[in-house]
């Protein structure tokens, strides 16, 4: 993944969880069909709790009602972005929704792995907490390579921790295109 992420920046608070990311209720629709996996865009973030949606005033949607791609590029999260279930299907909502980056303090494990796995989101850690910093529509530009995100609307720049290992899996899409890129599964 060598381009750079641009675009606006969608900011929730702190322990956002599977739940809230993509409520049970939509999790009927078979990500495996292109018809149904749509929905999964259409429901991202639709159980974050009102109050948080979009800090700091809170109420705004992630997804306009009725569409199934958000305006938002990069969601911005605070500590424990992704706690919860282990439901893959949560990394796999956001990314429907047409988000390309999750930069938060620490996430859940399971869901940073899925997000890895899966090929679905570049999962960014922050050095600084960013939920005070950057404002829902402020836009901003990831560089993947310099390991930064820019916030172009205040002119700040914020260092990113490194991918470490998990960067050559997401270079590749995903853990099966890796695994089919270094020869561990045959491609087919």
């Amino acid at each position: 993944m060598a381009a750079n992420i641009i675009g606006p920046a969608y900011v929730l608070g702190d322990d956002v969880d599977t739940d809230q990311i993509i409520p049970a209720e939509y999790l009927s629709y078979n990500p495996s069909d292109p018809a149904e996996r749509k929905y999964f865009g259409m429901y991202a973030m639709s159980g974050v709790p009102r109050s948080q949606a979009g800090l700091p005033g809170g109420g705004q949607r992630f997804v306009e009602e009725g569409q199934f791609k958000s305006k938002y590029a990069i969601v911005i999260g605070g500590k424990n972005f992704g706690c919860g279930s282990s439901r893959e299907h949560a990394p796999l909502a956001i990314a429907e929704a047409g988000a390309k980056a999750v930069v938060a303090e620490f996430y859940a494990r399971i869901f940073f792995r899925n997000c890895v796995n899966g090929g679905y989101l570049l999962p960014c850690e922050t050095t600084q907490r960013l939920v005070h910093e950057v404002r829902t529509g402020d836009q901003c530009e990831i560089d993947v390579e310099a390991g930064t995100l820019a916030n172009k609307t205040t002119g700040k720049t914020y260092k990113l921790h490194p991918l470490g290992d998990a960067k050559p899996i997401i270079d590749a899409g995903g853990v099966f295109n890796y695994a089919r890129q270094t020869g561990m599964i045959k491609a087919g």
